[in-house]
Order: structure tokens, then C-alpha cells, then sequence
């Protein structure tokens, strides 16, 4: 184009030249139509070295979308941020906000989600959970840099797991206990026994799928008052103190033996900073909702069932699955 450009100055140059003075010819007259219209062509050529000018010198932009709500979450300006003078300062720089936008932060929810099981209702019916969401941060970031070369938008790589068992399972899913295990506490003592009693319900008839991910404060959800648990002596900093929700890790505690007997992987599992006396020492799972809690992973290869049932004085667990499922039990 700019050789056009040139060729063009140059033989209207040479047009101009040749017209006379003050009387104009035939000849004269075309040739001044000629120079006006090379004229224009030279203009049109500048205006569209100008936008090309502008194309190139227009900054990329990488933008970051929600694909369920189509919401802009981000936009980075890569040149701005580093990217060709310091690659690893920006690479970090993505990877922490990568990272935020999935665990969350103190003031804002990140996206990944624990799987809130399905159960079984009273009169059969399932009630649904909540599907287990990750965001992957790695791959989230992987994206972003290679979109930083030269711009585009990029969705979040969000990944949705739903319970792993079939709906026509769930009749037969109580049929066969597989394993168990039952502990003992004072009925006379009320705070206790009613967080014992609450904490058992919230666990009960509740369906754990093949690789499920099972969490206790998840599932059994905030041990407040607001949600009807009571006072009573808990441990803390390797003491006992009174507090609402004591009696609570009973419950963690009594589901951990129960499901010890088969083929889980423990994601999360830790101890009290006392020991307890409802089971043997180093065979305890102590829970705060906030804070330290108790996973496990189903990898038995079949799904289960929790029952739990408290009667004066003990509280029972069982694991049960449907007769079908009892010989493909993994162990």
C-alpha cells in the first residue's frame, strides 16, 4: 500500500506539472481530473494506513465469563500486567486470583462447592442434595496465558459431579448392613443427648454414591442454637468446656468406626486434644463446623445408605446397601 501511496504522490506531481498558466486545453482539463482523483485515492489510502495503524496498536484483551450466567467476572490487560517482561510474576498473579475465585475469600464465596448428599425421605422419596462443583484452577490459568497472546474471552472450567447411584437402587439400598458400630453416653445429661439426637437425624437416610465425597458439617450442617442444639461439655485446647453443639463428635466419631470396617479413602479425619471415653483411644473424629471436619470418599464400588438410631443411652450407625450390591462390596 505504501508503494501505491508513493507511485501516486509522484505522478501527480508530474500532472501538475505539466498544466499551463492561464488558458487551459482539452489535455489540460483531463489531466486536472486525473490529479483530483489521485488526489482522493491518496486520501483514501492514508485513512486506511491510519485504522490499520489503530488495529495494531489496539491492546489485547483477555476477558473471563461465567458460562451458566454469561457474567463478567474479569479483564486482564496482559501488556499492562507483565506478560512479555515478567512471565512468572503474572503467571503467580493469575494463579492467586485463580485460586480466590474458587476457594473464595473471608468476605466473598468461591465456586467450589461440597456435594450436600440426596436422602431418603419418610415415605420413600428422594430428596434431593447438592451436586459436588470444582473450579480448576490450574486449567483456569492454563487459559488465561495462552489467551494473553492474543486476546479472546474465556469461560470458567467448572466441573459438575451429581451422586453416583441409580434412582431405581434407592428401594433396596436399606436391605443388607454391611457394617456398624454403636457407642454409649448419659441420657441424664439433656444438652448432650439432644445434640446427639439432632446430629444422628441429619446423617440419617442419607445416601452416599459410588466415589462420593461424604463431609459431616456439610451433611449435619451449623451445630448453633439457632438450629436447636443445646450446651453441653465439649473439648477444646485440650480441655473441657461448656459449649453449644458438645456431643456432636459422638456422632463423627461413632460413623468413623462404622464405615472404618469397609473399603473408604479418608479425605479429612482428625482427633480430639483429650480423650473421649464413648470410644478407644486414637478411634475418635473430632468435627467443628468452620472448621476441622470429617470426609470420607465411598470406594467401595457400590452405593450406601446411612442409618442412625438413638435410643436411651446409645447411639447406632449402620452402612447398609441393597443384597445385590452386598457380594460386589469391594474390600
Amino acid at each position: 500500500m505504501k508503494f501505491v501511496r508513493t507511485i501516486s504522490i509522484i505522478l501527480a506531481a508530474s500532472l501538475i506539472g505539466l498544466i499551463g498558466c492561464s488558458e487551459k486545453t482539452a489535455r489540460e482539463e483531463e489531466l486536472e481530473k486525473k490529479v483530483d482523483y489521485l488526489e482522493q485515492q491518496i486520501d483514501k489510502y492514508k485513512k486506511e494506513e491510519e485504522e490499520e495503524k489503530k488495529k495494531e496498536e489496539k491492546p489485547i484483551v483477555v476477558n473471563v465469563v461465567d458460562p451458566n450466567t454469561k457474567k463478567m467476572l474479569k479483564t486482564f490487560y496482559p501488556k499492562d500486567m507483565g506478560f512479555e517482561t515478567n512471565f512468572e510474576k503474572y503467571k503467580a498473579e493469575i494463579e492467586n486470583w485463580a485460586k480466590s475465585l474458587a476457594r473464595g475469600t473471608e468476605t466473598t464465596a468461591g465456586y467450589d462447592q461440597r456435594m450436600i448428599p440426596d436422602r431418603i425421605g419418610k415415605n420413600g422419596q428422594i430428596i434431593k442434595g447438592r451436586p459436588r462443583v470444582i473450579l480448576e484452577e490450574s486449567e483456569l490459568t492454563e487459559k488465561v496465558i495462552k489467551a494473553s497472546e492474543k486476546g479472546g474471552t474465556v469461560g470458567l472450567p467448572l466441573y459438575v459431579t451429581k451422586s453416583g447411584y441409580k434412582p431405581e437402587e434407592v428401594p433396596h439400598l436399606g436391605e443388607v448392613v454391611v457394617a456398624s458400630y454403636t457407642t454409649y453416653f448419659n441420657s441424664g445429661v439433656s444438652g448432650r443427648t439432644r445434640n446427639i439426637e439432632l446430629s444422628a437425624q441429619a446423617i440419617n437416610n442419607v445416601i452416599i454414591g459410588v466415589q462420593d465425597i461424604f463431609s459431616f458439617n456439610t451433611t449435619v450442617g451449623p451445630s448453633d442454637a439457632a438450629h436447636g442444639y443445646q450446651k453441653a461439655e465439649e473439648a477444646v485446647n485440650g480441655k473441657l468446656v461448656m459449649g453449644i453443639g458438645g456431643g456432636i463428635c459422638q456422632t463423627s466419631s461413632t460413623l468413623y468406626n462404622a464405615v472404618d470396617k469397609l473399603n473408604v479413602a479418608y479425605i479429612e479425619k482428625h482427633h480430639h486434644s483429650v480423650n473421649v471415653g464413648y470410644v478407644p483411644k486414637g478411634r475418635d473424629a473430632t468435627v467443628s463446623y468452620g472448621g476441622l471436619d470429617f470426609r470420607f470418599q465411598n470406594t467401595t464400588g457400590v452405593p450406601l445408605l446411612l442409618k442412625a438410631y438413638v435410643k436411651k443411652g446409645s447411639l447406632t450407625v449402620e452402612v447398609r446397601t441393597s443384597k445385590a450390591n452386598q457380594t460386589l462390596l469391594k474390600k
